[in-house]
C-alpha cells in the first residue's frame, strides 16, 4: 500500500492495527506466541501492531486463524481495502487507461449536491473546454507513458460535465490567478478556455472566484482539492490521488476553502482578471 503523509491514511492504518491488537489480547497470546503460530518472526507482529507495515489480506487471515477469530477476517479485510483506497498512486489508478480513471469518478459527481473546488495548478475539470482537457490529458499520458486513449478520456470528462446543468446542484470554484496566466495547449486553447470561464460563471448555480496575485496575502496557495458535500475531500498530489473522509480533516479543508474564498474576487472583478489574462495571449 502506498504511504501518504496524510494523517487520515495513517489514522486509518492505526485503527486497523489496533483492531488486530484487540483480537490478539482477546486470544490471550503474546507477540512471540502469535508469531510462532503464524510462522513469522516476532518483529513482523510488532511492525503490524505499530502500523509500520500494512498487513496483507493473507496476513489478516493467518492472524485471525491463530487467534481463533476467523469470523472477524472478512470485516478486517474490508477495512484494509478501504484504507488502501484512501491513497492511490496515479500509475495504479490509470493502469487501465485515462478513460477508465475518468469514468470511475462519475458516480461520486452524480450523487453530490454541493461542490467546492480549489485549484492552484489547472482549470478544474468540470469547467474545462475539450481543447484544454485534451492538452492536459495528452501531457499526462506522455509523461506517465500510459496507453493512448486520450480522446476517449476527453469524451468521458466532457460527459461528466452534465452535472453542471442537471439537478439541484451548487458549485463554488476558486482558482488562483496564476492558473489563468500559466496555461497549456497554446494561446488558442487558453483563449477559448478563459472565455468559457466567463460563460460558466454566469450560470445561476455557479460561483466563480479568482484569487488575485498580490504580495501581501495572508493565506498562501494550497494543493488543489475538491469537497463533495460534507462527506469527502479528494486531493490531487504529485504522486497520487488522496481521498479524505475523516470529519475533522474535511473540516480543515472546508475552513481552508473559506479562507481562500475571502481572498477571491467575483463577478466583474473576476471577469476583469480573466480579460487581462486573455489580453496577454495576443
Amino acid at each position: 500500500m502506498a504511504v501518504s503523509a496524510s494523517s487520515s491514511v495513517q489514522r486509518a492504518r492505526q485503527n486497523l492495527a489496533d483492531r488486530l491488537g484487540e483480537i490478539q489480547r482477546d486470544a490471550g497470546l503474546t507477540g512471540r506466541e502469535l508469531a510462532a503460530a503464524c510462522g513469522w518472526y516476532p518483529s513482523k507482529v510488532s511492525r503490524l501492531l505499530n502500523a509500520h507495515t500494512p498487513p496483507s489480506e493473507d496476513d489478516i487471515r493467518e492472524w485471525c486463524r491463530a487467534c481463533g477469530a476467523e469470523e472477524h477476517a472478512g470485516d478486517l479485510i474490508a477495512s484494509l481495502r478501504a484504507v488502501e483506497g484512501m491513497f492511490i498512486e496515479w500509475r495504479r489508478m490509470e493502469r487501465a487507461g485515462l478513460k477508465a480513471a475518468q469514468e470511475a469518478r462519475l458516480p461520486l459527481y452524480e450523487r453530490t449536491h454541493r461542490f467546492r473546488s480549489y485549484s492552484s495548478w489547472l482549470i478544474p475539470g468540470l469547467i474545462q473546454t475539450p481543447g484544454y482537457t485534451t492538452a492536459a490529458l495528452q501531457a499526462i499520458q506522455q509523461r506517465r507513458e500510459l496507453v493512448d486513449d486520450v480522446q476517449a478520456a476527453v469524451a468521458a470528462r466532457m460527459e461528466r460535465q452534465h452535472v453542471l446543468y442537471e439537478g439541484d446542484r451548487r458549485f463554488a470554484f476558486l482558482v488562483e490567478e496564476s492558473v489563468l496566466r500559466c496555461g497549456i495547449g497554446g494561446s488558442g486553447v487558453m483563449r477559448d478556455q478563459l472565455h468559457h470561464l466567463t460563460t460558466v460563471g454566469s450560470l445561476p448555480n455557479v460561483s466563480m472566484g479568482v484569487v488575485p496575485m498580490r504580495p501581501d496575502r495572508l493565506r498562501w496557495p494550497a494543493e488543489g482539492f475538491w469537497i463533495f458535500d460534507n462527506a469527502q475531500v479528494n486531493v490531487e498530489l504529485v504522486s497520487g490521488y488522496l481521498t479524505i473522509t475523516q470529519p475533522g480533516e474535511i473540516k480543515l479543508y472546508a475552513e481552508t476553502f473559506s479562507d481562500l474564498a475571502e481572498l477571491a474576487v467575483y463577478g466583474a472583478a473576476a471577469r476583469e482578471l480573466i480579460t487581462s489574462a486573455t489580453a496577454l495571449l495576443g
